[in-house]
C-alpha cells in the first residue's frame, strides 16, 4: 500500500514538474509587429480572391497568401445592442482589447481614453507607423492613435496625430496614405507643424519613393486614395508597405506598424465586385511583402485580420450553381469610375461608354436600366443611383450576390506568421487579438 502511495506521489510530482516547465517556457522574442487589417474583408472576399486567381471553373485552385497563413477566426461585435460593428468600434477593440460603441475611436463606452498597442509600443521606445489607402485619420488607423468620441471628428483626430505626445515624442514616426485636406500646408497648418518636428513629407506616390529617413509623412490624395483598378499603380498598397518597412527597418527597440487595406470595405458598401477583387489583389500583394520581411527578420510577428465583413457578399446567386470571376474581369474600372464618365458626357449613349471600360455583354434591359439610372441621377435622385445600377449588372452577369450595403456580423479570419503566431489559433474575440499582441509586445 505504502509503495503504491509513494509511486503515485512520484508520478504526481513528475506531472506537476512537467506542467511547471511548460508554464515557465519563455515567451517568444518579438521585436517588431506588423498588424494588417483588411477593412470589410469577410471570409467570402478571401474565397473570391482565391477563385479569381484560378479563373475558369475547373482549373487548379492554389492556396492564397491568406490561406497559407490562416490560423483562426474572430468575432467582431461591439459593446452595444447589435451584433454588427462599425470600423471605429472594431478598430478600438483590435487596438486596445476594449469593446466600445459604434463610432468610438480609442475610447470606451464611457467615452474615456483607452490605451492602445501603438501607445504601448511608443512608451517602450519602439518606432510606430500607420499605412492606409483611406485617409490616414480614418476610423481604423485613428483607432490606434487617437481618442475621440466620434469617428467623424476628422480634424481633431488629425490634430492628435500631430500634437499628442508620449514621453515627449509624437505618437507616430510614420504615416502613409490619403487625407491631404486634414493636414493643410499653409502657414501654421498641420503639415507645417510636422515639418517643424522634422518630418520629411511627400505628396504623391513618386515623392513617397524618395523618402529616406524617419519621421516621415506621405499623403497622396485629398481624401482616400483612388481605387486600385482606377489607377496606373494597382499595387499601390504593396509599394506603401515596402516603403514603410524600409524606413522602419533596423530600429534597435523594434517597431509597430499597422497597415490597412481600407477600400475593400468601400467596394463592399458599393456592392461592386470588380472593385473588391482589385482591392483584394492589392492587399494580398502587401501581405506577401510583409511575409517576406518576416522571413528576413525572424524576430518580427505578422498578424492579419479584418475588422468586419461588408456587403454580405455571396459567390453564387439567382438560384444558379455558378460564380464567374472571368466575367467580373471583363470590366476594367469600378462602377463609380464608369458612372462618372457617363455623367460627364451625357450626350453619349450608355452602350458607347460601356464599351470604353468593359468587354462584358449587357442585355438591352440592363442597358435601359443603366440609362434610366443616369437620367434619375441627373435629375437629382440619389448620389449613387447610376453606379449602383452598373454594379447590379456586373453582379447579375457574374452570379455575385450581395445582401446589404452595410456591414454584417459574420466572424472574420485571423492569419499569423512569425514568433507567437500559434497564440492566435482557433476561435477568439477581436479583443483577444489585441490582448495577445500587447502581451507579446511587453518589454
Amino acid at each position: 500500500m505504502f509503495k503504491r502511495l509513494a509511486l503515485s506521489t512520484l508520478v504526481a510530482a513528475a506531472a506537476l514538474s512537467g506542467c511547471s516547465s511548460l508554464n515557465t517556457t519563455p515567451a517568444p522574442k518579438v521585436n517588431n509587429v506588423i498588424f494588417m487589417i483588411g477593412d470589410g474583408m469577410g471570409p467570402a472576399f478571401i474565397t473570391a480572391h482565391r477563385y479569381d486567381r484560378a479563373g475558369e471553373p475547373g482549373r487548379q485552385v492554389e492556396p492564397t497568401i491568406f490561406d497559407q497563413l490562416l490560423v483562426g477566426m474572430a468575432a467582431t461585435h461591439p459593446a452595444e445592442d447589435t451584433w454588427v460593428t462599425d470600423s471605429a468600434a472594431s478598430a478600438t477593440a483590435l487596438a486596445s482589447g476594449v469593446k466600445s460603441y459604434n463610432g468610438a475611436v480609442g475610447v470606451d463606452t464611457d467615452k474615456l481614453p483607452v490605451r492602445t498597442m501603438l501607445e504601448q509600443a511608443r512608451k517602450a521606445g519602439m518606432h510606430t507607423g500607420v499605412v492606409a489607402t483611406s485617409e490616414v485619420n480614418h476610423a481604423t488607423p485613428a483607432g490606434f492613435v487617437a481618442n475621440v468620441a466620434s469617428r467623424r471628428m476628422y480634424e481633431i483626430i488629425a490634430e492628435q496625430y500631430v500634437n499628442k505626445r508620449i514621453a515627449d515624442q509624437s505618437m507616430l514616426d510614420l504615416m502613409i496614405g490619403g487625407g491631404q485636406r486634414y493636414f493643410p500646408r499653409e502657414e501654421g497648418g498641420l503639415a507645417e507643424q510636422l515639418a517643424e518636428q522634422g518630418f520629411q513629407q511627400a505628396w504623391s506616390l513618386e515623392e513617397m519613393t524618395k523618402l529616406d529617413a524617419l519621421p516621415a509623412m506621405a499623403l497622396m490624395s485629398d481624401r482616400g486614395m483612388p481605387f486600385a483598378i482606377d489607377t496606373d499603380t494597382p499595387k499601390r498598397l504593396s509599394l506603401m508597405t515596402d516603403k514603410a518597412l524600409e524606413l522602419l527597418d533596423g530600429q534597435d527597440k523594434g517597431f509597430f506598424l499597422m497597415v490597412e487595406g481600407s477600400q475593400i470595405d468601400w467596394c463592399g458598401h458599393a456592392n461592386d465586385i470588380r472593385c473588391a477583387l482589385g482591392e483584394m489583389q492589392d492587399f494580398a500583394k502587401a501581405v506577401e511583402r510583409a511575409k517576406a520581411y518576416v522571413d528576413d527578420n525572424p524576430d518580427t510577428l505578422l498578424v492579419i485580420t479584418a475588422d468586419h465583413s461588408t456587403g454580405g457578399l455571396t459567390l453564387g446567386s439567382q438560384g444558379e450553381y455558378a460564380w464567374l470571376p472571368t466575367a467580373v474581369n471583363q470590366v476594367s474600372r469600378t462602377s463609380s469610375y464608369i458612372a462618372e464618365a457617363m455623367l460627364a458626357e451625357p450626350e453619349r449613349s450608355v452602350a458607347s461608354h460601356w464599351q470604353d471600360h468593359a468587354k462584358m455583354t449587357l442585355s438591352e434591359s440592363q442597358l435601359a436600366a443603366i440609362e434610366e439610372a443616369r437620367e434619375r441621377q441627373v435629375a437629382g435622385e440619389g448620389r449613387y443611383t447610376l453606379s449602383n445600377a452598373i454594379s447590379k449588372a456586373v453582379a447579375d452577369n457574374s452570379y455575385t450576390g450581395w445582401t446589404t450595403s452595410g456591414h454584417t456580423a459574420v466572424d472574420v479570419t485571423v492569419m499569423a506568421y512569425g514568433p507567437g503566431a500559434e497564440q492566435f489559433a482557433g476561435y477568439q474575440d477581436n479583443t483577444d487579438i489585441a490582448k495577445k499582441l500587447m502581451g507579446l509586445m511587453a518589454r
